[in-house]
């Protein structure tokens, strides 16, 4: 027990710098996911087919760029992404630019959930406030984000979780984070004690994100 416990004393410093890192990439990322995949998300079910828009060909056009997007494999769309990535950020390594593959992959994913979960919205509280004369805006704003809110916080935790495993395959370009330092210290050392100390850390992670999104999911939820 005494050489395990040596060894993540040792490690610490690495381990504290690798959560950082990992906090980094998602406090950029989801944020940007929440505020550019809401309004994608909304157009994607305003102009579907039989929606409140008769944009047939709008929606055939952004379906499939939301599609071609969330097509790549994150990995394949990382290395892709590096002149992109070197462009916005100036170099393709680096926890910032590990960043730029995963907001750019994260807004598509984030709008099909906005998508589905404005779809699972009573159909007749929205021809309610058609018929009251409520504007395309307001029934965005007052009906379905309203009667969506706890769908979207939902979401939002389920993107969270799903990123914080997404941020592993960032060593790749440099970019650190928890899932990195696991793979380096188990793969790479053969140092099974520490690897298994940062996995409990990233599963009590997951936890409590999960846990705070359930009780902020509990509290908007208007069935509740």
């Amino acid at each position: 027990m005494q050489p395990v416990i040596v060894n993540i004393q040792n490690a610490w410093p690495e381990i504290l710098q690798a959560l950082g890192q990992t906090f980094y990439m998602l406090i950029i990322t989801i944020p940007l996911a929440v505020a550019l995949g809401t309004p994608l998300g909304t157009l994607l079910f305003m102009t579907r087919p039989g929606s409140l828009v008769k944009a047939p060909r709008f929606y055939l056009v952004l379906n499939g760029a939301v599609n071609l997007v969330r097509s790549f494999p994150f990995l394949i769309l990382m290395i892709a992404m590096i002149p992109v990535t070197r462009l916005i950020v100036g170099s393709a390594l680096g926890t910032t630019a590990a960043t730029v593959p995963m907001v750019v992959n994260s807004i598509p994913y984030f709008a099909r959930f906005v998508e589905q979960t404005l779809l699972d919205v009573n159909r007749g509280v929205v021809e309610a406030a058609e018929s009251m004369g409520a504007s395309r805006l307001q029934i965005i704003w007052k009906v379905l984000y309203s009667e969506a809110r706890s769908g979207i916080a939902n979401s939002v935790t389920i993107l969270t979780v799903s990123f914080l495993s997404y941020s592993t395959v960032a060593g790749l370009v440099g970019g650190g984070g928890i899932g990195d330092f696991a793979i380096r210290y188990g793969y790479y050392r053969y140092q099974t004690d520490v690897m298994v100390f940062t996995i409990i850390l990233i599963v009590v992670f997951v936890q409590v994100l999960q846990f705070g999104g359930n009780i902020v999911v509990r509290k908007l939820d208007k069935r509740l």
